[in-house]
Formats: structure tokens, C-alpha cells, sequence
């Protein structure tokens, strides 16, 4: 858009989680081929992240049985944990995931990132304290997010 900035923040790959009943090890990635089929528990269409995952289901041509289609990430990986289905999360949900018995794994062909930016009016500098916020916080989600093996 003409006027605005948008400034790369950070990004958070695509996942796929299954129920893991038996304490299997969790696979490297998968291919969004694979899912084909599979019946899908997802966040509601509001979701940007659900708007996403959607187009790249589509994209790939893979068609999945509608689960139920839940409000919260923690009920959606509570409902996978539960056997009703697998759900697609960003990594950013990996931390909700390790209490849980479920399996995790990257998807791949294609690698798909949800990409969280800065937006600021190009014809102006941020306000120094908005400047010292947004620096905070890059750290801030850089350090949580390796921390939680999230990126």
C-alpha cells in the first residue's frame, strides 16, 4: 500500500500435529500431500493464519474431511490430542503442543511461514518509544521463540 512500511518482524513456519497415543518420536517434516484425506480440526475463517492455511491447502490440491472448527489453539491441539482429527498450526503453537501427547512435524512442498511485519506510515519516523518497543520485542520474540524451538 502506498504509504506504509512494512518492516519483516518475524516468521513462524507451518505445522501439522497428530495425535500421539504411543510416544512415537515426532517426524522431521511431512508433505502437505500427505494430508489428503485426513480430517482437519481448524480455527475459524477470522483466523489470518487460518486464511492461509486454506489457500495452500487448496494450492496443493489436497482436501482434507471437515473437522470441527474450533475459537482457540489450545482447544485445537486438545481435540487432536483427543483423536478428532489433525490440525494445522503455526510454530508458534509448538510450546501449547509439549504437554500434550501429540506429534509435530514441518510441513513441506511447499515450506509455508506465517510472516508477522512492523506497519508504520512511510512519510514518518516512529516516535522513539515506539522505536525502543519495536526492538524490545524482535529480542524478545527471537529469544522465546529459540528458546521454545519454535522457529
Amino acid at each position: 500500500m502506498p504509504g506504509v512500511r512494512r518492516v519483516p518482524f518475524f516468521r513462524f513456519a507451518l505445522m501439522v500435529i497428530r495425535a500421539d497415543k504411543n510416544g512415537t518420536v515426532d517426524r522431521v517434516t511431512t508433505k502437505w500431500s500427505s494430508l489428503n484425506g485426513q480430517t482437519l480440526v481448524s480455527l475459524t475463517a477470522n483466523y489470518q493464519h487460518q486464511q492461509l492455511i486454506d489457500k495452500e491447502l487448496a494450492k496443493a490440491k489436497v482436501i482434507c474431511r471437515s473437522g470441527q472448527t474450533v475459537h482457540l489453539l489450545d482447544t485445537q491441539i486438545g481435540l487432536v490430542e483427543a483423536e478428532q482429527g489433525i490440525a494445522i498450526i503455526p510454530s508458534f503453537g509448538l510450546p501449547a503442543c509439549r504437554s500434550r501427547k501429540v506429534a509435530m512435524s514441518e510441513l513441506v512442498d511447499p515450506t509455508v511461514n506465517l510472516e508477522f511485519y512492523e506497519i508504520s506510515s512511510r512519510g514518518k519516523k516512529l516516535p522513539e518509544d515506539a522505536a525502543e518497543f519495536s526492538v524490545f520485542l524482535k529480542k524478545y520474540i527471537a529469544r522465546w521463540a529459540c528458546e521454545a524451538g519454535a522457529l
